[in-house]
């Protein structure tokens, strides 16, 4: 028999983990693996790369200002600019 590591590069198998996961999801991971054929291993990797290659959620506007140094950059401004009532004429408040 083949070793079917052959058929797939080097890089994959260079790194390993290690997890600790529920009696419950290890139940799961042996009946699909069983059922479909495919070792664990293989299962575990599908599932990573599906769940990781996922779209995030794209940041809000607050947190790229923030990450960006922009909040709380102006020189000059009232300090009490976000709480005091005063500063929010025109803004429906």
């Amino acid at each position: 028999m083949a070793d079917k590591r052959a058929n797939i590069s080097n890089d994959m198998f260079s790194k390993r983990i290690t997890i600790r996961v529920s009696e419950s999801l290890v139940r799961s991971l042996k009946k699909q693996a069983g059922m479909s054929g495919q070792p664990q291993s293989v299962l575990v990797r599908d599932a990573l790369e599906k769940y990781l290659g996922e779209k995030m959620p794209a940041p809000s506007a607050y947190f790229l200002a923030r990450n960006a140094g922009l909040i709380g950059c102006v020189r000059g401004g009232p300090s009490d600019l976000s709480t005091n009532r005063e500063h929010f004429q025109g803004f429906g408040v």
